[in-house]
């Protein structure tokens, strides 16, 4: 490789051949001469080709040799990766697994700090509305007392303007005050009557605000449905056969607001998606069995916005229905359904009916319920007035639970947006 390929380099062709043609005689052949025995000296090129295959040679080997140390180190660098991120990932999920875990406790504590104060706040808002009927009432015996001691002042004052006329002062000036006490006893029992009617109206206020705000008492819980949605219902799982020939179907709503049909109860088939419906329109409920033209209703008895006690009895036996609101009887029909019998393989839902082949198909979200419900039960007989009355007190009207559905026992799956609250 020392050689400078600008050297002048002779070479004699003529001492390394001994097979030369003469130019004279073309077609005489040549006996070529047998090159002697003895090594010959190595002319320049030749130690230039050795010296290139020697250098191809080393060049090769160098290369062999480099490929297999960067071939060691890459299998090195792999195991170091490897190494290096199976360590990572276990610090990482270790790291990840203690962020999420504090995170997870972080939530929690401030859930319950949060639920603690909203505790406190209706306990200081219950006691605050306990003392302010308690006020109230105070106020209206003070006044009712106060109301019977004017009255009963004024009538012996009458007694005594009734007696005879040799008892009656004749005195102009006495006339003239007996008649101003008349007067002003009189403004005053007008006053009374006028504050008594004023807290009266007060207190029906505070009654009426007290009957919308809490959940009926000895349910516990709720059932809140905060929109309207196709896929926003209950599916309840009864504890005995639907294979019913008589039933009373009972539970308590606070509808947001009720169009033109909105579904309280409802059990169907694929076969007849509207089996068993117990549904608001409006101002007015409604009750079916064994379809939609099978039904009973009562015409301005649902208020929006205001807790109220829904049932429904019906008898295979004369097909007699009747339909409750706040324990009365608001409508009564024989006739309906009669002889028929609940068949076993429909679903209950609570806010929502039956689509055709499933739950959600062909269902029409305007038909679902909004606001709070509570109280569901069923029974598998038609109770008695007295007992449905008892049901639809707001003290303890959930310590009566059905045999077929029972409200706090039976398993009730809300979806979507529907949640549970106290």
């Amino acid at each position: 490789m020392g050689l400078g390929y600008g050297e002048d380099i002779d070479v004699n062709y003529a001492d390394s051949y001994y097979n030369e043609i003469s130019e004279d005689d073309p077609s005489e052949a040549v006996t070529p001469t047998a090159a002697p025995c003895a090594a010959r000296e190595l002319s320049r090129w030749d130690k230039l080709f050795i010296m290139l295959e020697d250098s191809h040679m080393r060049q090769n080997m160098l290369m062999q040799h480099v490929d297999d140390m960067v071939r060691v180190e890459l299998q090195y660098l792999r195991d170091e990766m490897a190494r290096l991120s199976a360590d990572n990932r276990r610090a990482c999920a270790t790291a990840l697994e203690g962020t999420c875990t504090g995170l997870g406790e972080q939530v929690s504590r401030g859930f319950d700090h949060t639920q603690r104060q909203l505790r406190e706040a209706e306990v200081k808002c219950q006691a605050q509305h306990n003392a302010t009927r308690h006020l109230l009432q105070d106020i209206q015996k003070a006044q009712a007392a106060r109301l019977v001691k004017l009255e009963s002042g004024y009538g012996h004052g009458a007694s005594l303007g009734q007696a005879p006329m040799k008892n009656r002062p004749t005195h102009p000036k006495e006339q003239e005050a007996t008649s101003a006490d008349g007067t002003k006893m009189e403004k005053t029992l007008l006053a009374v009557a006028s504050d008594l009617q004023r807290v009266q109206a007060q207190l029906a206020v505070f009654q009426r605000s007290s009957a919308s705000r809490y959940i009926p008492s000895g349910c516990e819980m709720a059932l809140f449905f905060p929109m309207r949605s196709r896929h926003a219902f209950v599916t309840v799982k009864p504890d005995r056969p639907m294979s019913l020939r008589s039933f009373t179907a009972c539970l308590w709503a606070k509808v947001t607001e009720s169009l033109n049909k909105t579904v309280l109860f409802s059990y169907g088939t694929k076969q007849n998606p509207q089996e068993l419906q117990l549904l608001l329109t409006g101002r007015s409920v409604h009750f079916t069995v064994g379809g939609e033209s099978r039904l009973v209703g009562a015409q301005s008895v649902a208020d929006a916005g205001q807790w109220r006690h829904y049932c429904g009895t019906w008898s295979s036996n004369q097909g007699l229905a009747s339909l409750w609101v706040n324990g009365q009887q608001v409508a009564h029909s024989p006739g309906v359904a009669e002889g028929h019998v609940l068949p076993t393989d429909g679903t209950v839902l609570l806010g929502q009916e039956r689509g055709g082949p499933g739950l959600e198909r062909d269902v029409d979200p305007m038909l679902a319920f909004t606001g709070k419900m509570s109280g569901v039960n069923m029974w598998d007989h038609v109770l008695a007035a007295e007992r449905i009355a008892q049901s639809a007190r707001p003290e303890g009207s959930c310590d009566d639970r059905g045999n077929v559905i029972g409200w706090g026992v039976s398993e009730m799956t809300p979806y979507s947006s529907v949640q549970y609250i106290n």
